[in-house]
């Protein structure tokens, strides 16, 4: 079954940034999105809150997707676009990503909506062969 949340386009021009990763790539791949999105005209809170974001996904990808999954980086319009892809066996039936915190006693969930909470805009599609997250923030672009 795929599910699909919301909707952003794929890009035309090529990539500012394309890479694989595991989990032990993890630190370097945050550094890596924060100076290109620094790069892009991202600061402050809102540059912040988009590698946590792109953070939690990738994190996702690599617990709950298999180990290994893939980033590309662009711009559509005045938005900065994260995609974090993976191979895993997808979303279970039933899941949507959470609107609301999840309760206190949950011991998960917290990432999809948190990353929601932090981007202007989200998208997921899910089904048996993967999942693919993309995430954008806008940027005042000078």
């Amino acid at each position: 079954m795929r599910r699909q949340y919301g909707e952003i386009a794929t890009p035309d021009d090529p990539p500012l940034l394309a890479l694989e990763f595991r989990r032990s790539d993890l630190g370097p791949v945050r550094r890596v999105v924060a100076a290109a999105a620094a790069q892009a005209g991202l600061f402050g809170a809102r540059l912040q809150s988009f590698v946590l974001a792109v953070n939690e996904i990738t994190t996702n990808a690599v617990l709950h997707g298999g180990g290994l999954g893939r980033l590309r980086l662009w711009w559509t319009g005045q938005q900065l676009v994260c995609e974090v892809s993976d191979s895993g066996p997808g979303m279970p039936d039933g899941h949507v990503p959470a609107e609301i915190p999840p309760p206190p006693e949950a011991t998960g969930g917290r990432g999809l909506w948190l990353t929601r909470t932090l981007c202007d805009r989200f998208s997921l599609h899910s089904n048996g062969h993967g999942t693919t997250v993309r995430l954008a923030t806008s940027v005042e672009r000078v």
